[in-house]
């Protein structure tokens, strides 16, 4: 009996051995595929996501500004702000 609890602590160990160098082998072969970019290529995308950036900034500001002075108006309307 305690031969089979053993051999099962065992077998158990061993499996989770293999499940972890079999996930660093994957791991492995992944990370050979990945390529460093190129400077030219951060260049533009940070150039792109930093006019993106700026375009979104300023579509919030207007958006926000127009809900603003909606609001201001409703409220003044209403007499609600003086």
């Amino acid at each position: 009996m305690a031969s089979k609890a053993a051999i099962e602590v065992s077998g158990g160990a061993v499996s989770m051995w293999q499940n972890l160098t079999g996930f660093l082998t994957e791991v492995r072969a992944e990370m050979r595929k990945v390529v460093t970019p190129t400077r030219k290529e951060v260049e533009t995308t940070t150039f792109v996501v930093l006019v993106t950036v700026f375009l979104f900034g300023a579509f919030f500001f207007v958006v926000d500004l127009a809900f603003s002075k909606g609001m201001h108006e409703i409220l003044t309307r209403l007499g609600g702000t003086q």
